[in-house]
């Protein structure tokens, strides 16, 4: 178990450094946005390539963030019975959620998704919108995004399995959302 944990810690820190990553994102599409919106009402210039620039960010950061968001406990639960359970209860819920829902999930999206990349990549897609941009960069963060969500619940499962067994303790207390 001692080694299954150091690999969850290693992922924990790769998953952050990506998450951190990303971070910047937010602010390049935020300039990007502002940058095109001046040239749209200054002079009367724009183009589709900025705003698919923006999407192709947006996409990428909803994409490759989803395994920081299950590391740090952010995404969505059902809280009907989650919340009323003890921290051991939860971790379980979480391990069969994580082998049963999520894993198969996370690989037959990134598996699945390989050939429309290959596709795209080979037929070299680009926009169908004048001064649009290859399409094939974007479809690549897709499988990406899928595997490394994969891996991060590989970790997620070692970890609530490690709570769920007494080996560790439980880490950040679920915290019901406001109502």
């Amino acid at each position: 178990m001692r080694r299954l944990l150091a690999f969850t810690d290693t992922v924990d820190a790769l998953t952050e450094q990506l998450g951190q990553w990303l971070k910047w994102l937010v602010l390049f599409s935020s300039v990007i946005s502002a940058f095109n919106a001046l040239m749209r009402y200054t002079i009367h210039y724009s183009s589709n390539a900025w705003l698919e620039i923006q999407w192709y960010m947006f996409g990428a950061m909803f994409l490759l963030a989803a395994g920081y968001a299950l590391k740090h406990e952010e995404h969505v639960r059902v809280d009907i019975f989650f919340s009323r359970m003890t921290p051991r209860q939860q971790a379980w819920l979480d391990v069969f959620g994580g082998i049963f829902f999520l894993m198969p999930t996370a690989l037959i999206i990134a598996w699945m998704s390989i050939p429309m990349v290959k596709n795209s990549i080979l037929s070299w897609e680009h926009s169908s919108d004048p001064g649009g941009l290859l399409r094939w960069p974007i479809k690549i963060v897709i499988p990406l995004g899928f595997v490394f969500l994969a891996i991060q619940g590989v970790a997620e499962i070692i970890k609530k399995y490690a709570v769920a067994t007494g080996v560790r303790e439980a880490g950040k207390a679920y915290e019901r959302p406001v109502q």
